[in-house]
C-alpha cells in the first residue's frame, strides 16, 4: 500500500511539474509573437544561445521560452536573465518556501510589522472578527470601530490576486454577513493617494511595485520597480485593464513607454495624454527606505514584491506584499535581467 501511495505522489508531482511548465511556455510563445511583431523576427542565433543557457546554467531547455521573449524584446542575448517559471518553480519555492504566504496573511503580517504604520484597520479570520491588536469584536464593535474615522473602507479577502477579491465598503451598505460569505481577510483605511498620480488615475489608488531581496549575507536591496495604474472606469487597479510604467530604481524617474496588459507599447496616456517621459514618483526615497526598512523584519521571506504608494500626506503606504507569486515576467523583460550576483541560477542543483 506505501508504495502505491508514494507512486500516485509521484505521479501527481510529475503530472502538476509539466502543467506548470506547459502552461508558462503557452503564455511564453503568446507573447513572443507579440514581441516580434513589435520588433521584428526573432533573431535565431540568439533563440540557439537562449536553449544553450537554459540547459547550460538552469538545467533543462524547458526554462528557455521566457528567455526568447526576454531576448526578442532586448534584440540581444544577455547572461543573467532568470526564466519566469524557472523563478516560480525553483527559486521561489527555495528562497521563501512556505513563509512566502506570510504576504496574503494580514493578520500574522501585522505582528511582524508592528511598529510600522499600516492600513489595518482589523481582520476577518476563522469566523472572528478582530482588531490590529487581536482583541476580539462583536459585530456592532466592529461597525464602529471600522467607521469612527472613516467614511470608507477597503476589504480584501486571503489569497486575492490581480486585483480581485477587494471590496469597498461605506457604513451604510457595511452588512457583517457579506463579510463572513467572503471569508477570511483584511479591513483597510481608503486611500487618498498623492495628487501626481491623479494625472494618471482619479478614479483609483495606482501602485508602486517594487521587487527587494535579501542576500545570502542579509543584505537589503531593492532591484527593480514599476508603476500601475488603472484606467479611468477602475475602482482599483486590475491586472487585465491597468497598464505598467518600468521605473529607474536607483531615481524613481519613470520610463517613456508604458505597456497595456497586451503588451502593446504607449508613450501617452491614453484618456488624457499624459507623457511619462521626465516625471519622477514623488518621495520615492521614503519608499525605498520604508521597503528596506519592511523588509528587514522578515528577511527570511528572500524575495518580496512590494505595492506601496505615497499618500496625500506624503507618507508611504504599504497596500500588500507578494511573496510566494510576484511573477518576475514583466520586470526582466522590460528591465532585466536584475537578479544577477544572488546565485539563484545554482538553486536547482540542491533544490
Amino acid at each position: 500500500m506505501r508504495a502505491i501511495i508514494e507512486t500516485t505522489k509521484s505521479v501527481i508531482k510529475k503530472t502538476r511539474t509539466y502543467l506548470y511548465h506547459n502552461e508558462h511556455n503557452r503564455d511564453a510563445h503568446r507573447i513572443l509573437k507579440i514581441v516580434e511583431k513589435q520588433k521584428g523576427p526573432f533573431n535565431q542565433n540568439h533563440k540557439r544561445l537562449c536553449i544553450e543557457y537554459a540547459q547550460d546554467v538552469f538545467g533543462d531547455k524547458k526554462y528557455a521560452p521566457w528567455l526568447f521573449v526576454y531576448s526578442a524584446f532586448a534584440r540581444e542575448f544577455k547572461e543573467g536573465w532568470i526564466s519566469n517559471n524557472y523563478y516560480g518553480q525553483i527559486v521561489i519555492p527555495s528562497i521563501n518556501g512556505n513563509y512566502g504566504v506570510i504576504g496574503d496573511r494580514n493578520a500574522v503580517l501585522n505582528g511582524l510589522l508592528r511598529d510600522m504604520d499600516t492600513l489595518d484597520l482589523g481582520y476577518y479570520v476563522n469566523q472572528l472578527f478582530i482588531d490590529t491588536n487581536y482583541n476580539a469584536l462583536s459585530e456592532q464593535e466592529l461597525k464602529k470601530h471600522l467607521f469612527k474615522d472613516n467614511e470608507k473602507v477597503v476589504y480584501k479577502i486571503e489569497d486575492s490576486q490581480r486585483g480581485q477579491g477587494i471590496y469597498f465598503f461605506k457604513e451604510k451598505d457595511f452588512n457583517t454577513d457579506t463579510i463572513k460569505k467572503l471569508g477570511n481577510g483584511v479591513f483597510q483605511k481608503y486611500i487618498i493617494q498623492h495628487p501626481f498620480y491623479n494625472q494618471f488615475t482619479d478614479t483609483s489608488v495606482a501602485t508602486i511595485r517594487i521587487t527587494s531581496v535579501c542576500d545570502d549575507e542579509g543584505n537589503i536591496e531593492p532591484r527593480v520597480g514599476y508603476f500601475r495604474f488603472g484606467r479611468k472606469n477602475d475602482s482599483h487597479v486590475i491586472s487585465k485593464s491597468a497598464l505598467k510604467l518600468p521605473f529607474n530604481i536607483k531615481t524613481g524617474e519613470l520610463f517613456d513607454t508604458a505597456y497595456y496588459p497586451t503588451w502593446k507599447p504607449t508613450k501617452h496616456l491614453p484618456d488624457n495624454d499624459v507623457a511619462f517621459a521626465g516625471k519622477i514618483l514623488p518621495e520615492f526615497d521614503k519608499c525605498i527606505d520604508k521597503i528596506k526598512n519592511m523588509h528587514s523584519k522578515v528577511p527570511f521571506i528572500r524575495c518580496i514584491g512590494w505595492d506601496v504608494i505615497v499618500n496625500n500626506n506624503n507618507d508611504v503606504e504599504l497596500i500588500e506584499l507578494n511573496g510566494g507569486h510576484s511573477g518576475i515576467k514583466f520586470s526582466e523583460t522590460v528591465q532585466g535581467p536584475n537578479f544577477k550576483g544572488l546565485n539563484w541560477e545554482k538553486l536547482h542543483k540542491t533544490n
